[in-house]
């Protein structure tokens, strides 16, 4: 993973030394509320409903095992004794005191960590594929190409008051593992015609209110021109992007607003003007950069193909485990080991300081030092031999992270809702607790397959209801809880979808029964067993899952 040098580490800790001073000035007086706002936001620290809340960067999801040890040491020294991992590969803290905050900084500075540009009208944390330099599927490691982003993007003069928040996204598989499409830009590396290393562009995709898949702008752009093109795209949106309606800021309202055909336009006019040698990427550049990222010393005699057969016809635990949280590696012996963070009963996203800790020992043993955070709020350990596989899994189940549910429905993608959030409308944490309980049997859930479940609390979309398989908004009607519901939506896994809404909200008390009735009809309606949640909505459209739902509703209420 990418190391800091002198000139990274220096900018980091001038960055907390004058954030020491201006939370000093705000404590003591000298600086307004509104002064500090904008300050404290650049530095990931809000005012949520409860409390205070710090959110720390992992650039593209990488961490070893001295940074999980110093998220530990933060969750027990200066929080409650957790934190909680969001679909942008962030870590957030949820109770520290704004006083200790600057020390926090400090702490995460000596293992290269920081909190900047993780909140405010910027460029936010760079995401890609959890499974980089590791998937069978993978064209080139997209993580060079996103460490250099997020060096060109870090304090960047001309980008830093954007109209509003912007994120861009990385992938570089057949498959899109990290939703680059409801991104400002989607980045994804591709070789053309001749076997040139390239990119194609999105642009405007993005969440929220008014959800939006990202717009092609470029079929294919050279290696080298990256940078450049993600200028050009940004000075078109800083231009042109509205700060009068903060919900009509993003770049997919310029997009929308202009239509794609005129925002490409104006795109390729401004970076025909762009002529900055320094932003174009050189070979030495980027092998500069992938050397940072360099296969680790892979064993030969990894695999264990016996022992691993024996462990899996022994032991009905660790084969559920093994069915569903292994993923396929490209180097023979090997696998990629999800650690699930959503237990049943549990909070989606929360891991433990007693559970940071064991994690870095784990990484250490099993993994070459190194564990990544997902974009669904899961952990991977991307190394693992296969001869040490079930030794893991018993370690990672005696501190509860064994859970063999990746992928399935009780495996939910969940905001904090209104435990947390100042923002939101609904619960998201009791909804998806809810839920989970209704799907605990686990040959139930691998009956009903592949099926992601997203769960926001209000329209900002933060647990990405509009791509679920089934989304649940929750909204406020009256000062009561109700959630509306939407289906066949999907990231990238899949095809890129927005979900379609199934009719009028339901309530707090009836949204868990509304999705068990959308999964009977689902098992109903399947055309074989291998068809998936998707493929049968697609084919049989929402009219039976909306009959299911409101009819049966409506009767049971006309009954009582």
């Amino acid at each position: 993973m990418y190391r800091y040098d002198e000139i990274d580490q220096a900018l980091v800790n001038d960055r907390v030394a004058q954030f020491r001073d201006q939370t000093r000035r705000f404590l003591d007086g000298s600086l307004s509320e509104d002064e500090f706002r904008g300050l404290r936001l650049r530095n990931g620290f809000y005012i949520q409903r409860f409390g205070p809340m710090l959110r720390v960067s992992i650039p593209y999801g990488m961490l070893n095992a001295p940074q999980l040890r110093m998220l530990a040491h933060i969750a027990r020294k200066y929080d409650k004794g957790y934190g909680h991992f969001t679909t942008r590969t962030n870590i957030q803290y949820n109770w520290p005191k704004l006083e200790q905050v600057p020390d926090i900084l400090a702490d995460l500075a000596t293992v290269q960590m920081h909190a900047i540009q993780t909140s405010g009208n910027c460029i936010r944390n760079v995401t890609t594929d959890a499974l980089a330099g590791v998937a069978r599927d993978e064209i080139v490691d997209p993580r060079p190409y996103c460490e250099l982003t997020r060096q060109w993007a870090s304090f960047h003069p001309e980008f830093n008051w954007l109209p509003r928040k912007f994120k861009i996204a990385f992938s570089a598989s057949a498959q899109d593992r990290a939703a680059t499409v409801v991104h400002d830009i989607g980045v994804h590396i591709r070789r053309n015609a001749d076997g040139e290393l390239g990119y194609t562009i999105y642009a405007g995709g993005g969440l929220g209110r008014m959800p939006i898949l990202a717009t092609k702008v470029r079929d294919f752009l050279p290696e080298g021109e990256l940078l450049p093109y993600c200028e050009a795209i940004l000075r078109v949106y800083n231009r042109l992007g509205r700060r009068d309606n903060i919900h009509r800021a993003r770049i997919k309202i310029v997009v929308k607003e202009h239509g794609a055909d005129k925002f490409r336009q104006l795109v390729e006019e401004e970076y025909a003007r762009i002529d900055d040698p320094a932003l174009r990427l050189t070979a030495e550049d980027i092998e500069r950069m992938r050397a940072h990222f360099t296969a680790p010393a892979y064993a030969a005699d990894a695999a264990a193909p016996a022992s691993f057969a024996q462990w899996r016809s022994t032991s009905s635990r660790f084969a559920a485990w093994a069915r569903r949280n292994l993923k396929a590696h490209r180097v023979p012996g090997y696998h990629a080991v999800m650690v699930s963070l959503k237990p049943i009963g549990g909070v989606t996203g929360d891991c433990s300081h007693v559970q940071l800790d064991a994690l870095a020992e784990l990484a250490e043993r099993y993994s070459f030092g190194e564990i990544r955070v997902t974009y669904d709020q899961n952990l991977l350990l991307a190394d693992v031999r296969e001869r040490d596989l079930y030794a893991l899994w018993q370690q990672l189940d005696a501190q509860g992270l064994a859970t063999p549910n990746i992928g399935l429905i009780t495996d939910i993608i969940a905001c904090p809702g209104l435990d947390f959030c100042s923002l939101a409308n609904a619960g998201s944490i009791g909804v998806s607790q809810d839920i989970q309980q209704r799907f605990e049997d686990l040959d139930y859930q691998y009956d009903v397959g592949e099926l992601r479940i997203k769960i926001s609390g209000c329209m900002n979309g933060c647990g990405h209801h509009s791509v679920g398989h089934i989304g649940i908004l929750g909204v406020d009607k009256h000062g009561e809880e109700w959630y509306q519901v939407t289906l066949g939506g999907g990231a990238g896994d899949d095809v890129a979808a927005l979900g379609e809404r199934t009719g009028p909200a339901i309530a707090r008390a009836d949204i868990a029964e509304a999705v068990e009735r959308i999964v009977q009809v689902y098992l109903e309606q399947r055309g074989s067993e291998d068809e998936t949640f998707l493929e049968t909505f697609r084919r049989v459209g929402m009219a039976p899952f909306k009959a299911r739902i409101y009819a049966e509703s409506a009767a049971e209420r006309e009954a009582a």
